[in-house]
Protein backbone atom coordinates (compact mmCIF):
# COMPACT_ATOMS: atom_id res chain seq x y z
CA UNK A 1 0.00 0.00 0.00
CA UNK A 2 1.42 3.39 -0.94
CA UNK A 3 1.74 6.11 1.75
CA UNK A 4 -0.02 8.68 -0.42
CA UNK A 5 -2.88 6.31 -0.70
CA UNK A 6 -6.47 8.11 0.03
CA UNK A 7 -9.72 6.57 1.98
CA UNK A 8 -12.36 6.35 -0.84
CA UNK A 9 -14.25 9.53 0.29
CA UNK A 10 -17.47 8.18 -0.44
CA UNK A 11 -17.39 4.77 0.90
CA UNK A 12 -20.80 2.61 1.15
CA UNK A 13 -20.28 -0.43 3.87
CA UNK A 14 -23.68 -2.57 3.83
CA UNK A 15 -25.25 -6.11 3.85
CA UNK A 16 -28.95 -6.94 5.00
CA UNK A 17 -29.36 -5.77 8.20
CA UNK A 18 -27.04 -2.30 8.13
CA UNK A 19 -25.74 0.07 6.45
CA UNK A 20 -22.70 2.10 6.51
CA UNK A 21 -22.33 5.99 4.68
CA UNK A 22 -19.81 8.77 5.62
CA UNK A 23 -20.96 10.53 8.43
CA UNK A 24 -22.03 14.08 7.18
CA UNK A 25 -23.11 17.59 9.03
CA UNK A 26 -26.91 17.17 8.42
CA UNK A 27 -26.59 14.05 10.32
CA UNK A 28 -27.32 15.61 13.79
CA UNK A 29 -30.60 15.67 12.45
CA UNK A 30 -30.18 11.85 12.08
CA UNK A 31 -28.69 11.11 15.55
CA UNK A 32 -30.36 14.15 17.58
CA UNK A 33 -33.11 11.85 19.27
CA UNK A 34 -30.58 9.60 20.88
CA UNK A 35 -28.12 12.63 21.78
CA UNK A 36 -30.73 14.37 23.80
CA UNK A 37 -32.74 11.24 24.93
CA UNK A 38 -29.57 8.96 26.13
CA UNK A 39 -26.77 10.57 27.11
CA UNK A 40 -25.39 7.88 29.19
CA UNK A 41 -24.14 6.52 25.90
CA UNK A 42 -21.04 8.77 26.22
CA UNK A 43 -20.49 7.56 29.95
CA UNK A 44 -16.25 6.46 28.54
CA UNK A 45 -16.06 9.18 25.95
CA UNK A 46 -14.10 12.41 25.98
CA UNK A 47 -15.84 13.73 23.74
CA UNK A 48 -19.94 13.75 24.46
CA UNK A 49 -22.51 14.05 22.15
CA UNK A 50 -24.72 14.44 24.11
CA UNK A 51 -27.49 17.21 23.40
CA UNK A 52 -27.33 19.09 20.06
CA UNK A 53 -24.11 21.65 20.91
CA UNK A 54 -22.30 18.68 22.08
CA UNK A 55 -23.48 16.71 19.05
CA UNK A 56 -22.74 19.34 16.32
CA UNK A 57 -19.32 19.22 18.28
CA UNK A 58 -18.37 15.75 18.01
CA UNK A 59 -19.71 15.78 14.05
CA UNK A 60 -17.58 18.82 13.40
CA UNK A 61 -14.09 17.50 14.85
CA UNK A 62 -15.02 13.65 13.22
CA UNK A 63 -15.15 15.89 9.78
CA UNK A 64 -11.74 17.88 10.40
CA UNK A 65 -10.15 14.93 10.61
CA UNK A 66 -11.37 13.08 8.22
CA UNK A 67 -10.25 16.37 5.63
CA UNK A 68 -6.54 15.74 7.68
CA UNK A 69 -6.80 11.86 6.26
CA UNK A 70 -6.21 10.83 10.29
CA UNK A 71 -10.01 9.23 10.54
CA UNK A 72 -13.39 8.34 8.37
CA UNK A 73 -16.15 8.54 10.42
CA UNK A 74 -19.83 6.36 9.71
CA UNK A 75 -23.55 7.10 10.19
CA UNK A 76 -25.34 3.80 11.13
CA UNK A 77 -28.28 3.12 9.35
CA UNK A 78 -30.23 -0.05 11.05
CA UNK A 79 -32.29 -1.47 7.67
CA UNK A 80 -34.87 -3.48 10.13
CA UNK A 81 -35.78 -0.37 11.31
CA UNK A 82 -35.47 2.46 9.19
CA UNK A 83 -33.78 4.18 11.55
CA UNK A 84 -30.38 5.79 12.60
CA UNK A 85 -28.45 3.61 15.04
CA UNK A 86 -25.21 5.74 15.54
CA UNK A 87 -21.78 5.65 14.57
CA UNK A 88 -18.68 4.30 14.31
CA UNK A 89 -15.45 5.36 12.88
CA UNK A 90 -11.91 4.44 11.71
CA UNK A 91 -9.37 7.00 13.09
CA UNK A 92 -5.83 6.90 13.34
CA UNK A 93 -5.49 5.47 10.13
CA UNK A 94 -1.29 4.81 9.31
CA UNK A 95 -1.39 3.68 5.22
CA UNK A 96 2.81 3.14 5.51
CA UNK A 97 2.63 1.32 8.68
CA UNK A 98 -0.78 -0.38 7.33
CA UNK A 99 -2.23 0.17 10.73
CA UNK A 100 -5.60 1.89 12.18
CA UNK A 101 -7.91 1.60 15.43
CA UNK A 102 -11.19 1.10 14.82
CA UNK A 103 -13.72 2.82 17.87
CA UNK A 104 -15.83 5.87 18.69
CA UNK A 105 -18.44 3.48 18.63
CA UNK A 106 -21.92 3.96 19.68
CA UNK A 107 -25.24 2.75 19.56
CA UNK A 108 -28.57 3.84 20.43
CA UNK A 109 -30.14 1.33 23.45
CA UNK A 110 -32.95 0.39 21.14
CA UNK A 111 -29.94 -1.22 18.78
CA UNK A 112 -27.44 -2.71 21.31
CA UNK A 113 -27.54 -6.71 21.95
CA UNK A 114 -29.59 -6.62 18.37
CA UNK A 115 -26.60 -8.17 16.43
CA UNK A 116 -25.97 -5.04 14.57
CA UNK A 117 -22.69 -3.90 16.30
CA UNK A 118 -21.62 -7.55 14.74
CA UNK A 119 -22.85 -6.75 11.34
CA UNK A 120 -21.16 -3.29 11.77
CA UNK A 121 -17.85 -5.01 12.68
CA UNK A 122 -17.64 -7.86 9.76
CA UNK A 123 -18.09 -5.01 7.23
CA UNK A 124 -15.44 -2.48 8.56
CA UNK A 125 -12.95 -5.41 9.37
CA UNK A 126 -13.66 -7.06 5.95
CA UNK A 127 -12.99 -3.52 4.44
CA UNK A 128 -9.84 -2.66 6.30
CA UNK A 129 -8.22 -5.97 5.36
CA UNK A 130 -9.30 -6.73 1.81
CA UNK A 131 -10.01 -2.90 0.77
CA UNK A 132 -7.43 -0.99 2.62
CA UNK A 133 -4.60 -3.92 3.16
CA UNK A 134 -4.41 -3.15 6.46
CA UNK A 135 -1.95 -6.00 8.32
CA UNK A 136 -3.82 -4.46 11.56
CA UNK A 137 -6.63 -2.86 13.51
CA UNK A 138 -6.72 -1.98 16.82
CA UNK A 139 -9.50 -1.28 19.58
CA UNK A 140 -9.38 0.37 22.89
CA UNK A 141 -11.58 1.11 25.75
CA UNK A 142 -12.11 2.04 29.40
CA UNK A 143 -11.09 -0.78 31.62
CA UNK A 144 -14.54 -0.39 33.16
CA UNK A 145 -16.81 -0.13 29.90
CA UNK A 146 -17.08 -3.99 30.65
CA UNK A 147 -19.70 -3.59 27.68
CA UNK A 148 -17.75 -2.94 25.57
CA UNK A 149 -15.09 -5.09 26.05
CA UNK A 150 -16.86 -7.83 25.86
CA UNK A 151 -18.25 -6.85 22.56
CA UNK A 152 -14.63 -6.57 21.23
CA UNK A 153 -13.54 -10.22 22.74
CA UNK A 154 -17.13 -11.87 21.25
CA UNK A 155 -15.62 -10.63 17.42
CA UNK A 156 -12.54 -11.85 17.81
CA UNK A 157 -10.32 -9.23 19.14
CA UNK A 158 -7.57 -10.48 21.31
CA UNK A 159 -6.14 -8.53 24.46
CA UNK A 160 -2.58 -7.39 24.27
CA UNK A 161 -2.42 -5.40 27.59
CA UNK A 162 -3.60 -2.21 29.97
CA UNK A 163 -2.01 1.48 29.53
CA UNK A 164 -1.91 2.19 33.36
CA UNK A 165 -3.13 6.24 33.91
CA UNK A 166 -3.35 6.34 29.94
CA UNK A 167 -5.66 9.63 29.73
CA UNK A 168 -7.65 11.88 31.17
CA UNK A 169 -11.84 10.90 32.31
CA UNK A 170 -14.27 13.53 31.25
CA UNK A 171 -15.36 15.79 34.14
CA UNK A 172 -13.45 14.14 36.93
CA UNK A 173 -9.87 14.51 38.27
CA UNK A 174 -9.40 10.79 37.75
CA UNK A 175 -7.18 9.36 35.04
CA UNK A 176 -8.12 5.69 33.21
CA UNK A 177 -6.64 2.61 32.61
CA UNK A 178 -7.13 1.63 28.98
CA UNK A 179 -7.37 -2.12 27.49
CA UNK A 180 -5.88 -2.64 24.03
CA UNK A 181 -6.78 -5.53 21.83
CA UNK A 182 -6.54 -6.09 18.50
CA UNK A 183 -7.12 -8.36 15.29
CA UNK A 184 -3.83 -8.91 12.78
CA UNK A 185 -4.82 -9.11 8.89
CA UNK A 186 -3.64 -13.59 8.99
CA UNK A 187 -6.00 -13.92 11.80
CA UNK A 188 -9.11 -11.75 9.83
CA UNK A 189 -8.57 -14.81 7.24
CA UNK A 190 -7.50 -17.74 9.37
CA UNK A 191 -10.26 -17.77 11.88
CA UNK A 192 -11.95 -14.24 12.81
CA UNK A 193 -13.62 -13.73 9.59
CA UNK A 194 -15.17 -17.63 9.01
CA UNK A 195 -16.14 -16.87 13.03
CA UNK A 196 -18.02 -13.52 12.93
CA UNK A 197 -19.45 -14.74 9.48
CA UNK A 198 -21.52 -17.58 11.51
CA UNK A 199 -22.63 -14.99 14.61
CA UNK A 200 -24.11 -12.60 12.12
Amino acid sequence: MKENFEFPQNTILEDKMVLLRPLQESDIENLLEISIKEPETWEFSLVRANGKENLSHYIQLALKAKENGSEFPFIVFDKQSGKYAGSTRFYDINFEFKTLQLGYTWYGKDFRGTGLNKHCKFLLLQFAFETLGMERVEFRADTNNQRSIAAMKSIGCKVEGVLRNHMPTLGSEKRRDSIILSILRREWFDEVKDNLRRKI
